[in-house]
């Protein structure tokens, strides 16, 4: 069974920055696209960032240029660095496999860029 398991979100400043990272286990992590979603009170989940397993990486228009997807295959981890956050990318942010998504999410990580 697939299971994912997110961490790195928290309280930042508008400017601020993150790290996020999702470590996953019950697949062949290597042979797997990898993406990032999000979804913000009283909207729709929504795809931040994908990275394939060949590590080609795509993104979303609100965040281009200010994130970067990334993956360490040897760890079975995928990282989403978040720098220059805005308020609009308050949200909860989950990650799952590419192309199609497990029906089992994880609990996701709350991130609030407040001042």
């Amino acid at each position: 069974q697939v299971q994912f398991v997110e961490s790195g979100g928290g309280l930042v400043p508008p400017g601020g920055s993150l790290r996020l990272s999702c470590v996953v286990s019950g697949i062949i992590f290597r042979n797997y696209n990898m993406d990032w979603y999000r979804q913000a009170p009283g909207k729709q989940r929504e795809l931040v960032a994908g990275i394939s397993f060949s590590d080609h990486t795509n993104y979303a228009d609100p965040v281009k240029g200010r994130f970067t997807i990334s993956r360490d295959n040897a760890k079975n981890t995928m990282y989403l660095q978040m720098n220059s956050l805005k308020p609009e990318d308050t949200a909860v942010y989950y990650c799952n496999v590419g192309v199609r998504p497990s029906d089992y999410w994880g609990q996701g990580t709350q991130v609030t860029v407040s001042s």
